[in-house]
């Protein structure tokens, strides 16, 4: 037997079925689409839930059927007293009404129930693709679908929340965003819609609005190839090559605007980082001129720390993908070079990159002196963590640049630090006079107390290999995998006394001889 709460609710949703029917049969039961649009407005989700489905169902037939007034809506007071026939006057009032529900569906995008939410984007989005087919403009009779840009730049809009965070609305957009067309119009209205937004903010940094157009546009998959442009939310009659959404050049033209749009202002500083560690892969390579991006990168690298690493990360793609002349790139990489990078979270990537900009055997001996050099210095206040992948990348530079094996052969005994010509301070790797000095930091790391560091640098004890030592297995090694290797280690035979006892039988054959004579 049901309880009286689900019999209700069944009540209830009878109830809205009867008036979807009464609307779709009858011209003479329009008033009644009031009364499904009141329950938009319920405070139990449930009847929310039920009434948006309704009014997707609704609205797809009417635009299926063309009782929707096309053209330039007249206000609805004017349309009731013009001289409109009867059925104009019923498909302006309809219109109204569809505009009406489009309006409270998108201000469920931000209600409080992620159900509610999603349900309303998919009702928003099942528009788009009717109102694709059955335009509510003037269109050309050739080819009477087009797509309603107008509806769809209204849905992204109220994504773009300025205050509230809209990941979980964003999240269900983007399975739309697999549709050629759909994605196009949606860079379109993101390019047309931050402009006027950040300038209303007057330079400030508005944290969750950059962070929903960020989860927004980092979800853009470009296509590589014309052939991959075949899939769309809207079918159109006439051939695909005579739209833009259906041109490749046109989507990386777009692309391309709207990510320098959106650089363009000032970004949170978390930001800046998530930003950085994606434009290289998944950005420049479909930007028409990737060059353009130069600005942006030289003022994140103005900024200091990780951010400047992950700057540089992007100029070097466009000095070594595009040609690019950017004067003093390794003397800015030199100067990164500070404590805190074998510190910092981003020390991995950064030891990485490192290793990727310092890759060239066409480098002057004196620039890799200067960075084995100071990486040296740096190891003497290092993690072990750290030292374990500090001392390989120093030898396979050394490695690499034969003439830098100087470094290894000088008299490495320095009294203190005044003795050494190197000058840590100086900022122009070509007179910091690296060259004149040797690695003994690397011989003081022989004394190291982890045994695994010691070993690693008592490697310059001996000619250096051919082989360089791969360093993917070392960039992400931890504290808690230094603890997990010691037990897995070869026990080898250790003595229990630091004096062996040699005459513990003599000894104990007195006492027995003393205690007899007893």
């Amino acid at each position: 037997m049901a309880t009286p709460a689900r019999a209700m609710a069944m009540t209830g949703r009878r109830l809205r079925q009867n008036r979807l029917r009464m609307v779709l049969c009858s011209r003479t039961n329009a008033n009644t689409v009031l009364d499904i649009l009141e329950g938009l407005e319920a405070e139990q989700e449930a009847e929310i839930l039920e009434t948006i489905k309704i009014c997707g169902r609704l609205f797809c037939t009417l635009l299926q059927r063309g009782d929707l007034f096309v053209g330039q809506l007249p206000g609805e007071d004017r349309a009731m007293s013009d001289d409109y026939s009867v059925e104009e006057k019923y498909k302006i009032w309809m219109r109204h009404r569809y505009r009406a529900c489009v309006k409270q569906l998108l201000d469920l995008l931000t209600h409080e129930c992620e159900e509610v939410q999603e349900q309303a984007l998919h009702t928003l989005m099942n528009f788009v693709q009717t109102e694709g087919r059955k335009p509510l403009v003037q269109c050309d009779l050739s080819d009477p679908s087009i797509f309603p840009s107008e509806l769809l730049n209204l849905l992204v809009k109220h994504l773009l929340q300025v205050e509230k965070d809209a990941s979980s609305p964003i999240s269900c957009f983007l399975e739309y965003l697999k549709y050629a067309d759909v994605r196009y119009f949606t860079m379109a209205c993101i390019a047309n819609i931050i402009p006027r937004v950040m300038q209303k903010a007057k330079g400030a940094v508005l944290p969750v609005y950059q962070q929903n157009i960020f989860s927004l546009l980092s979800s853009i998959h470009m296509p590589t190839g014309q052939n991959e442009l075949r899939n769309f939310l809207v079918k159109q009659k006439m051939k695909s090559a005579e739209h833009k959404s259906a041109k490749l050049q046109e989507h990386k033209r777009i692309f391309e605007h709207v990510w320098l749009v959106f650089l363009k202002y000032k970004l949170p500083i978390a930001l800046y980082k998530k930003v950085l560690m994606m434009l290289h892969e998944a950005v420049l390579p479909h930007m028409n001129n990737p060059t353009f991006m130069l600005d942006f990168f030289t003022a994140a690298y103005n900024i200091g720390g990780a951010i400047s690493l992950l700057a540089l990360n992007g100029l070097f793609y466009l000095i070594h993908q595009h040609n690019l002349e950017y004067p003093d790139f390794y003397k800015k990489l030199y100067n990164l070079l500070e404590h805190s990078v074998l510190h910092v979270k981003y020390r991995a990537r950064f030891f990485h990159l490192l290793d990727l900009f310092l890759s060239s055997s066409h480098l002057p001996a004196y620039l890799v002196a200067a960075f084995s050099k100071r990486l040296s210095r740096l190891a003497l206040a290092a993690p072990p963590q750290a030292l374990l992948l500090v001392i390989p990348l120093v030898c396979n530079l050394i490695r690499r640049h034969p003439s830098c094996g100087i470094l290894l052969h000088q008299p490495c005994e320095v009294p203190d630090l005044s003795a050494d010509p190197y000058l840590m301070d100086e900022e122009d790797p070509a007179k910091c006079r690296a060259m004149e000095s040797s690695l003994w930091e690397l011989q003081t790391l022989q004394r190291h107390y982890h045994p695994d560091v010691a070993k690693a640098a008592a490697v310059i004890n001996r000619a250096l290999s051919d082989q360089e030592t791969n360093l993917s297995m070392l960039f992400d090694l931890s504290v808690p995998q230094l603890f997990e290797k010691e037990p897995n280690k070869r026990a080898r035979s250790v003595p229990l006394e630091f004096e062996p006892a040699k005459g513990l039988v003599c000894q104990n054959d007195l006492i027995s001889q003393h205690w007899a004579l007893e």
